[in-house]
């Protein structure tokens, strides 16, 4: 079964670093922003954390400034 993205492969990391390259953010920002460690979102976006917890997905989520489905579809 095909999932409904354009590309299966794609972490919820990749989307991150997407979204926060997008914004003009640096990790270290975001991390702020995020109220998270920077490491943990280093580990997210190089995707040696590939499933973080949901409260840590709502942190980054929020330091984006957008919703967590934009973050989970």
């Amino acid at each position: 079964m095909k999932s409904q993205n354009n590309n299966e492969n794609e972490t919820i990391g990749d989307k991150i670093k997407l979204l926060r390259n997008k914004q003009g953010l640096t990790q270290d920002e975001l991390a702020r922003k995020s109220d998270l460690p920077y490491t943990t979102l280093t580990k997210i976006e190089t995707n040696v954390i590939t499933k973080p917890s949901i409260q840590t997905v709502i942190k980054i989520a929020k330091g984006l400034g957008i919703g967590i489905d934009d973050l989970m579809k």
